[in-house]
Order: structure tokens, then sequence, then C-alpha cells
């Protein structure tokens, strides 16, 4: 209780007050600021919300403890008022009572902690200041620390605010000297602190902030010659994301000319096309590809631009043009650019390959910071936010596949037609020389012989693609039966093992009902496991990968015996309806059509559970037309909902968080080599998804 006084009346009444005790002092210093960037930045920050044009920090003798930091500002200043009323209430600020300055600046805080979250880094702060207001006055406090120990509460150690004279033709501003320091200060330190000041108010922008600051350290002058190169035009795309005040959003991807590549609606980005509630922002990310070609005719080195990503890549926060830090910090991976990319790598940046901002105009306040200063509170507008970013990183992957695809299947196509032309004509020119000379010794049985080592060649290198795409098949249905068994016949042989044990003794013959029965329940989770091996194994046999005559009716059998447990453990039945006539073959390799059918099956089995169709159904048909024969897989189960039927067959693109998205694109390859077409209906004739592949069969004689 505080300046206690009782009242007089029927009933007595002791007036009482808040106390805090010294050791809040500590405490908000280390626990808010922990590291010298963030409680130097906090300094900062009040120096841009006093309309300061420009903000200096100097470090002196900080090499050990007992170090100075000086931040300085021409700024407002304050009035003995200000800093009675302001200044050391604690918790509050102007910036909470008014979301602007006087020059119409976006207040950078709301809370009034992080200034002396900073000053309590040394034993004592001085705070001189010259307000703007009062030409003619100066103030100065000073706050010694060591008061502070040997008192009940802060409020029992007496604050002086001294009032002088301004020196003359000194300007108003402010300056906060953070004397004696606790600790050392290194030179990593010092380089954060350096980076943090750069990067507060976005010296990439197009129209920079009129707020400046600067560090006496040689580390900030190195950093500010790699703001200032700007290698942005060394980009081989943007990304260019805009969402307005109603949450609409729209994106483009531009080229390293400028030109639109893509060009995204909200639909396009958003599945559910709802707005997204978040304050209006935009997203830019330049992205790069370091590679040493792309970099022979750039005017910039590809060292220098990989130094410059080092030090600023990533996504950086502007909230009303200020940084907020951690995001886009070393380590900080907040849109999960590194981790999208890790799962599927092509066409994707990552925060090494990547430098972008996403800036937030935000008047309402909606984003708040933490009170440590370690972000923004995981609140619905910053969760909407990062959806937004994320979403658009998605949708440019997805157009950039997409374009990769068409690229590779062009290529492909162009290098076959190539070889074919190239042949003919040295055919032709073995027929010209044929015709003037007449039959050169062994000329044309050597083209045979090179025709004949370069199509073995050709076989050798298509089993090896064979392979490639057979083991990545291999390792989905692995990776498919695994998942499956850990809460089916592993659970089931985890749960009756022990329970085997506590009941079998040393009789084998006649066992009870009750041992019966876990034996029974065992023996049924190693069947299933023997076939999750033995389908396993009979993708990769070596002679499956061997091209010929294929019985296409064989194999469909065979995997659908494979699937089968599988398909009953997931509580469904799989149908098999096979063309009646003679069985269709086809030429081509065994692994190749397996891959196709265990894939659309895998697909079955993960879209089923989605769904609450009854009964749960997967069916295969095969069915002749004309030269080709069509094989189709339907299930019950959710459809395609989340993509486009387009964009399923393109790498990594998967609607299930344990999926690898590369099933799909497997099978469109390798129908693609055979000959055939593939396509799909995102709601077939079962209510899930069908998928038609057509491949050309040979004739039957």
């Amino acid at each position: 209780m505080h300046h206690s006084e009782w009242c007089g009346g029927n009933e007595s009444l002791m007036k009482a007050s808040f106390r805090f005790a010294p050791d809040i002092l500590r405490r908000l210093g280390e626990e808010l600021n922990p590291s010298l960037d963030h409680g130097v930045i906090e300094l900062v920050k009040n120096a841009h919300d006093a309309d300061a044009t420009r903000c200096t920090v100097s470090l002196e003798n900080v090499s050990s403890p007992g170090g100075t930091i000086r931040v300085t500002d021409d700024g407002d200043g304050m009035t003995a008022e200000e800093i009675v009323g302001q200044f050391l209430l604690l918790g509050r600020s102007a910036k909470s009572r008014s979301y602007r300055s006087r020059s119409g600046r976006h207040l950078a805080g709301s809370k009034g902690l992080g200034r002396l979250a900073a000053m309590r880094a040394g034993q004592r702060a001085v705070l001189i200041t010259r307000p703007r207001v009062e030409p003619d006055a100066e103030y100065r406090l000073s706050l010694d620390w060591n008061a502070f120990e040997n008192v009940e509460s802060v409020d029992d150690v007496e604050l002086q605010v001294e009032h002088r004279r301004r020196a003359e033709g000194a300007g108003s501003g402010t300056e906060i000297v953070v004397e004696r320091l606790s600790s050392s200060v290194d030179k990593r330190d010092v380089k954060r602190l350096a980076r943090a000041l750069l990067l507060l108010s976005d010296p990439f922008a197009e129209n920079p902030s009129d707020f400046r600051t600067h560090l006496n350290a040689s580390e900030f002058r190195d950093l500010t010659d790699l703001v200032r190169r700007k290698y942005f035009d060394d980009a081989e795309y943007v990304l260019e994301l805009s969402i307005s005040r109603a949450g609409e959003a729209s994106a483009f991807v531009l080229d390293w000319k400028g030109d639109a590549l893509f060009e995204a609606t909200h639909e396009d980005l958003r599945q559910n096309s709802q707005p997204y509630m978040c304050p209006k922002s935009q997203f830019d990310l330049w992205v790069f590809i370091l590679d040493s070609k792309r970099f022979q005719t750039r005017s910039s080195s590809l060292t220098d631009v990989r130094t410059w990503l080092g030090e600023f890549g990533g996504v950086a926060l502007y909230v009303n043009d200020i940084r907020v830090p951690p995001y886009g910090d070393a380590g900080n991976d907040w849109l999960e650019m590194n981790l999208r990319r890790t799962r599927s790598p092509e066409e994707r940046p990552s925060t090494n390959t990547a430098i972008g901002r996403v800036r937030v105009w935000d008047d309402q306040r909606q984003l708040v910071a933490k009170t440590d200063r370690s972000g923004i509170i995981d609140s619905r507008e910053f969760s909407e936010l990062r959806y937004a970013a994320m979403d658009a990183l998605d949708w440019m992957a997805r157009r950039r596949l997409e374009l990769a695809e068409r690229r590779r299947r062009t290529k492909r196509a162009s290098k076959q037609r190539s070889s074919s032309r190239a042949q003919e004509d040295v055919e032709a020119a073995i027929d010209r020389v044929r015709n003037e000379i007449g039959e050169p010794a062994n000329l044309a049985q050597s083209f045979e012989s090179y025709v004949a080592a370069r199509d073995r060649e050709v076989e050798r290198m298509r089993e090896e693609v064979q392979l490639y795409r057979t083991l990545s098949t291999a390792g989905i249905s692995a990776a498919t039966f695994a998942h499956e068994s850990v809460g089916g016949p592993l659970k089931i042989l985890s749960d009756a093992l022990p329970s085997l044990e506590r009941r079998l003794g040393s009789y084998w013959e006649s066992l009870p009902r009750k041992l019966a029965e876990p034996l029974h329940l065992i023996r049924f989770g190693m069947e299933s496991l023997g076939a999750l091996g033995t389908s396993t194994l009979s993708l990769v046999e070596r002679d499956k990968r061997r091209r010929g005559r294929v019985e296409m009716h064989e194999v469909a059998k065979g995997v659908a015996e494979a699937y089968r447990p599988f398909v009953e453990a997931h509580d469904a039945q799989l149908e098999l309806h096979l063309e009646d006539a003679a069985d269709p073959c086809l030429q081509g390799s065994i692994a190749a059509v397996e891959s196709i059918i265990v894939n659309l099956l895998t697909n079955s089995l993960v879209a089923i559970p989605k769904s609450a169709r009854s009964p749960r159904l997967v069916r295969l048909m095969t069915a002749i037309e004309g030269d080709e024969l069509a094989l189709s897989v339907s299930d019950t189960g959710s459809g395609i909902a989340e993509h486009s039927v387009d964009e399923i067959w393109l790498p990594g693109v998967t609607s299930s968080p344990q999926g690898s998205g590369l099933g799909l694109t497997i099978v469109k390859d390798t129908v693609t080599d055979l000959g055939g077409t593939a396509e799909v209906a995102a709601n077939g004739e079962l209510g899930g998804a069908t998928f038609v592949i057509r491949l050309p069969i040979l004739r039957m004689e």
C-alpha cells in the first residue's frame, strides 16, 4: 500500500495503489530485449516516431564490459511534461493514444516498454532532449540503476528532470546514452545490429523512407554498400501479390525483362474463394537462379549476388513502413519456403535464392506486436497474411512446373524427330553414293552396325529411366504400405503378442479358444506383411523392365491381387472388370504398365478415407476401343477438388500431407512413353475421380 489514508464514515476504508519492486526493472531489461540489436532498435524506433530524419548509433569501447552506446536523433525532442507523463510512464506512451506522428508517420510501437529495456543494458542511462516547441530549452535526466537495488519500491527513488539553456545553434532532438554496459559486444552482435538498422525502414523500396539510420562501425559501411548495389535486375523472375482492403488478392509473375509470365485472380490463389481476413498488403519476391552460365552475360558476378543474398535473403515483414523482426532474419523461414522446397524441389525458391518483403498497411492495428518484440501475435489476421503469401508461392510453383513440363515434353519430342531426320539424311547420302560410284565396301553394313549400337544404347537408357521410375513407384508403394501397417498389421501384432506371452503354456496341441484367437490375428498380420514385401519386391524385378509384348490383363490381375489386402484394410472392395475379348497386348515393359496401375490404385486408397460414400469401392476396368486399350480406375473417394485436373500431373502437387506428388507424374510420363494418353474426370461414375489411360495395342492376328 502506498500513501495510505483512512476515510471517515460508518465504514473505514484505507486507500491503496499498486507499487512495483525494483526487480521488475531488471526483468524488463533481461527478458524483453535479450540481445543488443533488439534493444537498440527500440530506441531507434522512438527516434522514428519523433519525426527524426536521421538517427545515429555509436558504440564506444564495447569490446569489453563497461562500454557505452549512444543513440542520437534530430527529431522533435520532449518537454519536461512529456518526460514525466510519457517517457517515465511505463507500459503507456503517446502511441497508445494516436496511430500517427506529427508529420503523419505510422508509429512503430504501442507499449512504451522497449526504451526501458534497452537502457537497462548498462548501469547508467542519461537522457538529453531538446524539444522542438521550446527552442531555447534542453532537459536532462539521469537514471542510475544501482539506486534501485536497495529500495522497497521503484517510486522510492526520486528522479529529477534538469532544465538547461540550450546551446546556441543546437537543433531539436534527443540523445540517449547507455553507460557501463554489463557485457561486451562482439563482431557478430555489431553485424546483427548493422543489418537491423539498415533494414528497419525498407531500403529496397522504390521510394525509400525519409528516415535514415547510421551506425559508426565498419560492419555498417560494408552492409550499406551491399544494400546500395541492389541486384534486383539479375533476378530470373519476380512474384507480385496484392491484397486489397477487402481481402481480394491478385498476383503476377514477371520475367527478367518485366514481361508477365503468369497472372492469377483471387480464385486462382485461394481454393475456397473467401477473402483474406488481413490488412491491405503487398508481397514482392525476387527469385534468382544461381547458375554460372546464366551470369556470363550479366553485369554482376555470381559471387556478388550470392554474398548479397547471404546477407539479405529471405522475406522481411514491414508493417506501416517499419520492419518487424524476426521475420526474414537468418533461420527464420516464416513462409516455409525451405520446407516446401525440400518436399518438392523443382521450380521452388528458397531463402538462399530469393529476397522479398511483405508490406502491410495496417491503419486499424490488426497486427499486434508481442510484448517481448519477438514478432506478431499469432492472430487470425496474421495467419491469413501468411496463408496469402504461401498460397501465392504455391500458385507460382504450379505455373512454373507446367511451363517446365511443356518444355521437357517438347524437347523430348524434338529430339526424337531430329534423330529420325538424321538417320534419314544418312541413308539418303548412302543411296547417293551408291548411285554415283557404286556400292562402297562395307559402308551400308557399317552404318547398320552404328544404328544397331545406337539403338542398344537408347534401350539401355530407356531401361535406366524405367528403373528410376520403378524405384519411385516402389518407394511410393512402400511408404503407403508402411503407413497402413502402422495402424493395421503391426498394431495387430503388437496387441496380440503380449496376450500370447501371458497365456501360452507348454502345450501347442488343442489350444483353447482364448489362445487360438491371438494366433489367428498374428497369422493374419503376417500374411498382410508378406503381401507387402512380395508386392514391393515384385515391382523391381529386372525381367519386368525388358521391352516386349505385355499381356495387359495378366498384369492388371497380378497388381489387383497384390493390392487387395490393402484395399480391404480400408474397409473397401476392389472390383476387376476386364474386357472378355482375347487378352490385349502392347509393346512395352511389364514394369511400365505396373507403375501406371499401382500409382492409380494408390491414388484411390488415399482418396477413399476422405469421403463418406458407402460402400467404399475401387473399380479397375479395361475396354478395347479399336486399336487402343482403355484402362480406367474409379473410386468412391473425395474426387479432385484442391487442384485442377491439369495441375495434378505436375511433380510435387498432392492433396495428401504424406504424399510425394510424384505418382501421377510417373503415370503421365510412362503413358506418354508408351504412345498413349491420360485423362481424368474430377468426379466420375462412382463419385470420386476416374482416370482413363488409353494405350495402343498390338493387332490381334
